[in-house]
């Protein structure tokens, strides 16, 4: 554990620990670098079907610089500039594009790309797919869209036992990148429980910041008497993170920023664990740490952790010079 500061050392202090790593990931850097540059380059306004990623504070900064947020490509006008989330679309929505020739620029995750191609894979070879994943997720709608077969999807291991599918048929399964590795281990236990043809990648697949954030909430939470997640409560990563903290006995709130800590969690508790969902800013986690330290002479430390490297290009089209600036493509790959 290395100690990071201490910003008030008088008093009785409240030790806020914070977790390693924490807040972005590789893919939403990537998105939100993709709609600053295309900010840059095509002028305000640009168009973003639905959140680029899942936190109010990312947004709402996006759209103070010229972003328009859109919950369907009808409200975008004829020849503007459109980027697909990072969560991913359908194939029906490219092929609206494609139709309206909009100018696409997609900010999908490769990670979550991934996951389509083993959906796809799975299909051409002929056997059933499962998505474990969450109804409604914009993450699940766009794979469920991108498969050219019915999609079986299962939440909970009950779920699991649901399915209307014989005990013998050849069944594969994708997962949603940002669930909880226990959780989704336990479902694939209860394929591979139920079926007798059961094929998937490991939970080792799923995404690299999903497993190294739940793995450094769990060590958070054996030293601390109380656990803040900063994060939308639209952010499955996040919830989950939270959800974590509670299972393991430990008083656990998801919060958007300083704003809105309660200063009643602080009764009786002498260590804060501080964690923050792959899309949260670091700046979100810097303002939970001022309100604590408004309430309380604070001591801070972070925990020792993996160290991310990972790093995803920008789509061609961005990645050149302003100079030498190319038309965008008409529509996403496929």
């Amino acid at each position: 554990m290395k100690k990071l500061e201490i910003v008030d050392p008088t008093g009785p202090a409240l030790r806020v620990i914070l977790a390693n790593p924490r807040g972005f990931c590789a893919g939403v850097t990537r998105a939100i670098e993709i709609v600053e540059r295309a900010l840059e380059r095509e002028r305000a306004p640009v168009y973003v079907r639905h959140e680029i990623v899942h936190n109010r504070h990312v947004v709402d900064t996006l759209r103070r610089k010229g972003a328009v947020f859109v919950d369907e490509l009808s409200e975008v006008p004829a020849g503007a500039t459109t980027i697909f989330s990072a969560h991913g679309v359908a194939k029906a929505v490219q092929a609206e594009a494609r139709a309206r020739d909009l100018p696409v620029i997609d900010a999908t995750c490769p990670l979550v790309t991934k996951v389509h191609v083993q959906g796809r894979r799975y299909a051409r070879a002929g056997r059933i797919v499962v998505l474990i994943g969450h109804a409604g997720h914009a993450e699940v709608e766009g794979t469920m869209g991108q498969v050219d077969a019915p999609l079986h999807l299962v939440s909970t291991v009950d779920d699991v036992a649901t399915l209307a599918l014989p005990l013998d048929a050849p069944i594969a399964y994708i997962t949603q990148t940002t669930l909880s590795v226990d959780d989704t281990r336990g479902i694939i236990a209860a394929l591979h429980d139920r079926f007798s043809d059961v094929i998937g990648p490991d939970v080792a697949d799923i995404c690299y910041a999903t497993q190294n954030r739940q793995t450094a909430v769990r060590d958070l939470a054996k030293a601390s008497d109380l656990l803040i997640v900063v994060g939308s409560q639209t952010s499955s990563n996040s919830s989950r993170l939270r959800e974590i903290g509670v299972e393991m006995g430990v008083p656990s709130y998801l919060v958007d920023d300083g704003g809105q800590v309660d200063p009643a969690w602080l009764d009786g508790v002498g260590t804060v664990g501080v964690t923050a969902g792959a899309s949260a800013p670091d700046a979100l986690v810097d303002s939970v740490i001022a309100a604590l330290a408004r309430l309380r002479p604070v001591e801070t430390a972070q925990l020792d952790g993996v160290t991310e490297d990972v790093a995803f290009s920008l789509p061609p089209e961005l990645r050149r010079p302003l100079g030498s600036r190319t038309a965008i493509r008409s529509v996403a790959a496929e």
